[in-house]
């Protein structure tokens, strides 16, 4: 069974990006220190040796994980998404109910999202809650702390 991915143009970009560093820079650099490690002598005694082999292994496991990650990837086509409710890709104001309090978030993939950029996951309860929202309707979300009540302010992207 095969998981597909979606990712907005930025998030494939980065994807891209890291698995050829993890093959063009990491492999070489994990060459050299079985290299110089295997230089050294007695392979069944030495520690460098089995460490920079458990690190080649640790390294192609990543490197094979990406590989599935790239090919189920599939990319968000923005321009089909509608603006009116919450989806991916969009820009959520929304208000607790209880506090008051006004945050925004944007809704993406789980592999693009980043607390610190207020982007949350599509997956995450909010994320869920949030989803298939218009403005001025309440979501109620269950979070592991209860349920909370949020307005949803503003829908952009």
């Amino acid at each position: 069974m095969s998981n597909i991915s979606y990712f907005t143009k930025e998030g494939l970009k980065k994807l891209k990006d890291e698995l050829h560093q993890l093959k063009a820079h990491e492999r070489a650099y994990i060459s050299r220190q079985i290299a110089e490690a295997r230089d050294k002598g007695d392979l069944s005694e030495n520690a460098e040796y089995d460490a920079a082999k458990e690190a080649q292994g640790l390294l192609e496991l990543k490197i094979s994980k990406l590989e599935e990650i790239m090919a189920n990837a599939r990319l968000i086509d923005e321009s089909t998404l509608d603006s009116s409710k919450a989806l991916i890709l969009s820009k959520v104001k929304i208000k607790n109910i209880s506090n008051g309090s006004v945050m925004t978030y944007t809704l993406v993939a789980e592999n693009e999202a980043d607390l610190k950029a207020n982007k949350i996951s599509v997956d995450s309860p909010i994320g869920k809650g949030l989803l298939g929202k218009k403005t001025g309707e309440i979501a109620d979300i269950k979070v592991p702390s209860g349920t909370i009540k949020f307005e949803v302010v503003e829908i952009s992207r």
